[in-house]
């Protein structure tokens, strides 16, 4: 049985649209040490999950931040790059073993705390995108509904972690091209359905997930 250590909750007025002025001063509250969390890879049939923690550096933020949704994949590369240079950044993996043994929601709760405890300065607290705080966090914790949209920290860590994902995935391709995950990036996508029926599931399928579980013949 896995054991989780539950922090405190935070329970601060946030944001409701990227506002650098009012995040400075909500940083500020804890020293600057914020930590945005963010995830990327959530529903895909292949490939693991990419979570990033970053604290930023609010005298020197990238020109342009924002959801990595709403991104040209240029510009999501280029403020990657800023991103690094400029601020505290962690990133954590959830491989598809773990997302198959634990469930996706678990396995990416526990990428997350792993990436926030990786940071090399310690975050005084968090803010998460989504609904869940993870258990295991280093610190305090307050999720936001899509926060990457409206916190900064959070949507750099959304610019890390899809762009992280996105250029592992393109490496996969070269190891099982027959799949096209430098495409679709593992998504379910018409094309990526017909090569797992005539080729069958790689080593980086979720076998947990129904379309791949129905190829192996297993139960739901």
């Amino acid at each position: 049985m896995t054991h989780f250590t539950l922090q405190a909750s935070l329970s601060l007025t946030l944001p409701d649209a990227l506002d650098p002025k009012a995040e400075r001063a909500l940083a500020a509250q804890f020293d600057g040490a914020l930590a945005g969390i963010d995830e990327a890879g959530r529903g895909p049939w292949a490939g693991p999950v990419a979570c990033a923690a970053v604290i930023l550096d609010y005298d020197n933020l990238p020109d342009g931040l924002a959801d990595s949704k709403v991104l040209k994949p240029e510009s999501r590369e280029r403020l990657h790059d800023e991103i690094l240079e400029t601020a505290c950044v962690a990133l954590a993996f959830a491989s598809p073993g773990c997302i198959d043994r634990k469930n996706i929601r678990a396995a990416t709760l526990g990428a997350m705390a792993q990436a926030a405890d990786a940071l090399a300065v310690s975050p005084r607290a968090c803010l998460i995108d989504g609904r869940d705080v993870p258990p295991d966090l280093p610190c305090p914790g307050q999720s936001a509904i899509k926060g990457d949209g409206r916190i900064l920290c959070i949507a750099a860590a959304s610019i890390i972690a899809k762009t992280a994902r996105d250029r592992l995935m393109a490496k996969m391709c070269r190891i099982w091209p027959d799949y096209g995950f430098s495409g679709h990036k593992g998504y379910g996508t018409a094309a990526h359905a017909a090569a797992l029926s005539s080729s069958g599931p790689c080593p980086l399928h979720r076998t947990s997930f129904r379309p791949v579980r129905a190829m192996l013949d297993l139960p739901d």
